[in-house]
Order: C-alpha cells, then structure tokens, then sequence
C-alpha cells in the first residue's frame, strides 16, 4: 500500500510493500508488515515509535544485513533503478557502505574489538576506493577529525574498549560517512549517552547531511530528536507505519490515537500535575500481533470498536499528511474530562469546538 506519493526525480530510495518476517517455531511472522514509504534527497526521514514496532528491522532491511538463515525479506527496496533483494552478495557488497551506510545503535557491539579504530574506518576505503595506504590513514586522521576527535591521531590507534560512549559514537559516524554515501541510516545515534552528548551528537549527524547532502533514516524512540533533526516523520507501531508527515505537521497536527499517545507520555516543562501520562498497553510480540483491523484498538478499548476499519486505509489529512484507519477522527484520551461531560472534540486542535472550557 502506498503512502505518499512524491516526485520519482527526487526520489533517492522507494520501499514499496515490504515485509520483513523472522521463523519462530517453523512459522513466519512479519516484524515490518507491507510497508511502503519513499526517502528523499538531502532529507531527514525520522522512524519513530516504542520498541518492537519495528523500526530496526525495517532499517536492516534495506541493506539486507539480516540474517537470511531465518529471515525472509519481501516486496520491494529501489535504490540507483535497482531492487536491492535482486541483488547478489557481490553486488550488494559494492553499495553497502559506499552508497548506503548504517550506523548502528550500539557502537561497542558494532566495532570490532579486536581492530583499532583507525584500520575498520579504513576498511571501507580499501574495498571502495583506490587510495594506497597512506592515503587510507589521512583519510581516517580527517575523518577523525571531523566528527570531532580532540585527538585524532591517538584515537586513530585505540581500540573501541579505549572511548568513552560518545566516542565511539563519533568513530563509528567517521566510519559511516568514510566513503561518502548517498545515503546513511543511523539506528538510535543517541541511546545510552548522557543528555550533553546527546546534543553534539546530534549537532554533528546534522552537520555531515548538510555537508554531504546525503539522506538519512534516522530510527529513534524520541521525539525530541525528532523535533530537533527530522524533515519528515513515520511512525510506526506493530509492524505498520500508522502516520507520515513533515515535522511540522507532526507536532502541529498529530492525528493518529498512537502518535497523540506518545506526545501526550512526553513530560511538559512548567506542568501542574505530578503524574506522568503513560501509555496504556504494551507493543504486542511478535508472534501474537493482530493481522487483521486497527493494530492499536487492543490500547483504547474505551474507543467504540466500530470507528475502526476492517481493513485499514490511509487517509489524507493535508498533502503530504497521512495517517491509517478512521478512528484518528473519534479519538480521545481516556481519563480526558471535557468527553466525560460529553463534549464534541475537534482532534486538530485538542479543544472543545464550543470553546467551553
């Protein structure tokens, strides 16, 4: 199913009908579930949503880093005219981390720890460029450098187990873009680091696109993240993306009853109240998903069950603006006291339409 339909000339990656399946006891079942989304040029696409919506095993999809032994991968991934899952070994091998990078969300398990740093950003350039090795080290000494390093040359001959968190974060974003890549996708740049070096890295994933004008799939959990990187947002839960939009009509118009819930589970600054606002429920695993109906109902039961569609649509909110199913049109907050006293909502702008207070 498609879900925005945009220019194919700026169109640098099109995912159309993916599902990404992992065997449980001799049966197949879809983590990523018939998904389709475009990622243009020189964008910022955010993938967001709880854990186990999803979103790695869509981004590991896209370069085919799954482990096929037990995963099956269907539908389609275009890159350069090309279906990536048509690809051979050899001819995938040729565009993974020189066209198409990944970042992945934990860089001591990523980073080989008996390598130091400077050889396994070097790797990339002997397989994917022609540069002899003393060209490699300068390269990685610069790379080093621009991703912030005080000290590069002695960075360049450490191993992993050497760097703190954030610097690993920022060897392994050298790594990523040592080859200059058309495309980076980067999963949960910032889990695990403290709230300063959340920023400078984010400072500096936000720097190198706008150097390199790459893309990038940004997958995160946190929205001011989102807020604060992304051109553009999909949100995804059990499986299904259940909006798409531009950062700004994200947050100015978020319309799905799972992309409010997670807004509304966010702390507000200066707030009266001493209890935090959660999220009902819990993702449901993978071998239990609902395959059939709104995916997210089983969390608003208080919801009629007939404003849900059988088989859910996408729904044009504004251009570029999607979200999937009808029930975004009669959602409300549970514990919300204007619909206890019956009031009519208007779901954009959270407020009574009567303007009773």
């Amino acid at each position: 199913m498609d879900i925005i339909d945009t220019p194919s000339s700026n169109v640098i990656l099109s995912i159309k009908n993916l599902s990404t399946s992992f065997r449980i006891e001799g049966e197949y079942y879809a983590a990523v579930d018939d998904v389709s989304i475009d990622v243009m040029e020189n964008e910022v696409l955010a993938i967001v949503g709880e854990s186990g919506s999803g979103k790695s095993a869509l981004a590991l999809s896209i370069p085919l880093l799954h482990n096929m032994n037990y995963t099956r991968v269907e539908g389609e991934i275009i890159y350069d005219g090309n279906n990536i899952l048509d690809m051979s070994e050899a001819e995938l091998n040729k565009i993974r981390g020189a066209q198409i990078s990944m970042m992945f969300q934990d860089p001591l398990v990523a980073l080989n720890p008996l390598l130091k740093v400077g050889g396994q950003i070097e790797e990339g350039l002997f397989y994917h460029t022609n540069m002899n090795a003393n060209e490699r080290k300068a390269r990685a000494i610069e790379l080093l450098t621009d991703v912030g390093m005080h000290n590069p040359e002695l960075t360049y001959n450490q191993y992993p187990h050497q760097l703190s968190g954030g610097m690993r974060q920022r060897a392994m974003t050298a790594l990523s873009i040592a080859c200059k890549p058309k495309l980076i996708i980067a999963d949960e740049p910032t889990t695990a680091l403290d709230v300063t070096i959340q920023a400078q890295i984010l400072d500096l994933l936000a720097r190198i696109q706008d150097e390199t004008d790459a893309s990038m799939i940004l997958i995160t959990h946190d929205l001011g993240v989102v807020a604060e990187v992304a051109d553009r947002v999909a949100v995804m839960y059990a499986g299904q993306i259940v909006e798409v939009a531009s950062v700004y009509q994200l947050f100015e118009n978020p319309c799905h009853p799972y992309t409010r819930s997670l807004l509304n589970a966010i702390p507000v600054i200066g707030s009266k109240s001493t209890r935090l606002k959660d999220m009902k429920g819990v993702v449901p695993t993978l071998k239990y998903m609902p395959r059939t109906g709104c995916r997210f109902s089983r969390r608003t039961p208080w919801i009629a069950s007939t404003v849900h569609e059988a088989t859910p649509t996408y729904h044009e909110i504004e251009p570029g603006h999607k979200v999937l199913c009808t029930c975004y049109n009669h959602f409300y907050f549970e514990d919300d006291a204007q619909f206890k006293k019956g009031k009519e909502y208007d779901h954009a702008a959270f407020k009574p339409k009567d303007g009773d207070e």
